[in-house]
């Protein structure tokens, strides 16, 4: 942590020399062809002119301190950095007292099927996110049994009027390449999509035919550009897989660079020997490991800091290639099913919703709540975020315990009977981390900054319900409470941790960084009036101080304001 101290006092500027050296020796990716060899003209309609960004702060997203320069832009592709550059033809931008970074790479979000909702993807792109990463806790798009594709077709057509017309990962990458969208787009495959697909529901191990099987798929989503592999051991039926399943699943990525990410079995208790299964997968599988959203949860639990960020870092003085992600808050956000423990979900919902009311397995059930309760400290701890069922709106945004009171029931009964009355289906926000704790994580070297969080909107069918404030102010919140307020870290340190770090991590190159040849994806911000304002009982807002957003050199933010423009792409490892 004193390396922390020490960048914080560095000098913000540097001479252009110093620049110059310091982005050099980090060029070498780019050096290997011409400017513009090769690159294929954006769609006419997505087509910026040729722009000149005039005077901005610079971050290049490699940590380096920011340099006030110029910044070319000709079709997709950065094309000149530097301080004076000719106009020529190009349109001029000034930027004078506004930051210039990379566009951030959310490398662990859950926008999927939120892109043929609503393509403009509103509430990252104000947050300057410029390309999502998706397939994360073990949940990818397909393949699906016939049972849950039909499902999924049911109910993206009823709610939405969207039709699906593919079951697997590389079908969902051709729709949104006709589509089109605001911001980029990739994704990992998901362990508990694929033991899903293969084994089913049930909570046993998977058989060598069986194993083989997954290994295929996740072969099969690799080759069609899948970022890496990922798993969710506290929910079903991800759950239900032993190491040594992991590990054959994971060995598919050996050699190609990309990570084993995990949602780890345990995020509380039993923390440390989840990191411990996480660590034992990359190690035999001879991969690079990337935790989830490290946390340590539960009052009783964050003393648990520390020694797992020690244990990270001596694994990987000791040859384990791991990192980890982290977003800016103090409490989660997931099913509110996730309150059972995942052994209830063995066989499906109608075999868990059996459960709850089986007089030989309720009362297990509730000791096991009530223990849960415990540890994030009361039943106000939780909040209801969303119910799949609109005759259960009346729970939306309600405090569990305050509920319960005011309908004068006992919470847990009130928890069984939404939980059956909505299938299973509704959502929770927990209250359960530390200040302190979630400083650490955003400010250790091997951590990332995430949203764990979705593209939603303030109004319109994708704003509905009462989500978590990080689906709207995650990175302007790091940007301005946590650098500029609390000086936690420099700006240009959380900035590579939201583009050139995340960039490198999962291999997307000309990718993450200010640089002549890399994509033109940039954020444009005010750094003494960057903020989130959205906050857990008013989460739909927007943030402040992002007036400009730049997607492979089209404006999709322009002044604040969205633009037509839909140039995202599918992004995929090795450019």
């Amino acid at each position: 942590m004193d390396g922390v101290e020490d960048r914080r006092r560095r000098s913000v500027t540097v001479s252009r020399r110093g620049f110059l050296e310091t982005t050099g020796a980090v060029a070498g990716a780019f050096a290997a062809a011409p400017l513009l060899q090769g690159v294929r003209a954006p769609r006419t309609a997505d087509r910026a002119e040729d722009v000149i960004l005039r005077n901005p702060l610079v971050y290049d997203g490699t940590g380096t301190p920011p340099m006030q320069t110029d910044v070319a832009v000709a079709g997709d592709r950065i094309a000149a950095v530097g301080p004076r550059l000719p106009r020529a033809r190009a349109r001029e931008v000034n930027l004078a007292g506004l930051a210039l970074a990379p566009g951030f790479i959310d490398i662990h979000s859950h926008t999927d099927f939120e892109l043929l909702i609503d393509p403009s993807a509103p509430s990252k792109i104000r947050q300057g996110v410029t390309t999502e990463v998706a397939g994360q806790d073990g949940g990818s798009i397909g393949p699906w049994r016939a049972a849950r594709a039909a499902e999924v077709r049911d109910t993206y057509r009823e709610r939405y009027g969207v039709a699906i017309d593919f079951d697997d990962l590389p079908g969902f990458f051709r729709r949104l390449e006709r589509s089109r969208t605001a911001v980029n787009f990739a994704s990992m495959v998901g362990h508990g999509t694929i033991r899903g697909f293969v084994v089913g529901e049930a909570a046993r191990p998977a058989t060598d035919t069986e194993i083989a099987a997954m290994q295929d798929h996740v072969r099969r989503a690799i080759a069609a550009g899948a970022c890496g592999f990922s798993s969710g051991l506290e929910y079903h039926p991800g759950a239900f897989a032993d190491l040594a399943e992991l590990v054959a699943l994971a060995s598919v990525l050996r050699g190609t660079g990309l990570p084993y990410a995990t949602h780890m079995r345990s995020e509380d208790d039993h923390l440390f020997a989840a990191i411990e299964e996480a660590l034992n997968v990359g190690r035999a599988a001879g991969v690079p490991v990337h935790i989830s959203h490290l946390k340590a949860e539960g009052k009783r639990n964050w003393w648990k800091a520390d020694p797992v960020l020690e244990t990270l870092e001596a694994a990987r003085a000791g040859g384990i290639d791991v990192s980890y992600d982290r977003y800016p808050y103090v409490a989660y956000a997931t099913g509110l099913g996730f309150l059972f423990p995942v052994w209830a979900q063995d066989g499906g919902t109608d075999a868990f919703l059996l459960r709850l009311v089986d007089p030989m397995t309720a009362p297990k059930l509730k000791a096991a709540v009530l223990d849960k309760i415990a540890r994030l400290g009361s039943w106000d701890a939780v909040l209801i975020s969303s119910t799949g069922a609109d005759s259960l709106a009346w729970a939306r945004g309600r405090r569990l315990g305050a509920l319960a009171a005011e309908r004068g029931q006992d919470p847990y009964d009130l928890l069984v009977q939404l939980t059956k009355a909505d299938r299973n289906r509704a959502g929770m926000v927990g209250f359960g981390m530390s200040e302190a704790n979630t400083a650490k994580f955003l400010a250790h070297p091997l951590g990332m900054v995430c949203s764990d969080g979705s593209a939603l909107a303030t109004e319109g069918p994708l704003a509905a319900g009462a989500p978590h404030p990080r689906n709207f102010g995650t990175f302007p919140r790091v940007l301005g409470h946590y650098c500029r307020d609390h000086k936690l870290l420099p700006l240009e340190t959380a900035i590579h941790k939201m583009s050139g770090m995340p960039a490198a991590r999962l291999r997307l190159e000309r990718r993450g960084v200010v640089r002549p040849g890399a994509f033109a994806d940039l954020v444009v911000f005010d750094p003494a009036a960057v903020r989130d304002l959205a906050t857990f009982d008013h989460p739909q807002q927007y943030p402040e101080g992002i007036p400009h957003v730049m997607v492979n050199g089209s404006f999709a933010l322009w002044d604040g304001d969205r633009t037509d423009a839909l140039p995202g792409r599918i992004v995929r490892p090795g450019g």
